[in-house]
């Protein structure tokens, strides 16, 4: 009886550990408008972005994936998926900063590619399309996005948020 009790003790901590470990992050740092995919505490792939004209614009804190949508309908001016007058570009990964439900803020693509690298959005995190496809096919709902504004790289910040979980 004892060894079954330490056996299912050591499962279940591996598996509380392995899954957070697992579970994917975003992490984009608005001092440098870069953003890092991370598994495992790996990152995976660095891209660049465009964020808010003013910092406050873009909101700063810990945010979980609650939509993703293909060719995403623009709400604000009417504007149907797919066609390339949508300023949000071909995927949409909504997050709820700010007690939103992930159709306000969000990381998506551009129809205006010379915007990435700036800072230049209402609010929302801005990609190439074929970054934010990439991105979109690895992110599940329910993935955390970290947005920060820091003078500490990505390895550092990567560290960070796993001494936090």
């Amino acid at each position: 009886m004892r060894l079954l009790i330490s056996l299912l003790l050591l499962f279940l901590s591996f598996g509380t550990t392995s899954s957070a470990a697992s579970k994917p992050l975003i992490i984009v740092n608005k001092a440098i408008n870069k953003l890092a995919f991370v598994q495992s505490e790996k990152i995976e792939a660095i891209y660049p972005v465009a964020t808010g004209v003013t910092t406050a614009l873009t909101p700063e804190g810990l945010f979980t994936v609650k939509i993703k949508a293909k060719n995403p309908y623009y709400r604000k001016k009417n504007i149907p998926g797919g066609v390339p007058s949508n300023p949000l570009g071909t995927r949409w990964i909504g997050f709820d900063a700010n007690d939103t439900d992930g159709r306000t803020y969000g990381i998506h693509g551009t129809n205006n590619p010379q915007s990435i690298g700036k800072y230049i959005t209402q609010g929302c995190v801005r990609m190439y399309n074929r970054d934010v496809e990439k991105l979109y096919d690895q992110v599940p709902i329910g993935a955390k996005v970290w947005i920060v504004r820091s003078s500490e790289s990505f390895e550092s910040l990567v560290k960070r948020q796993g001494a936090m979980q």
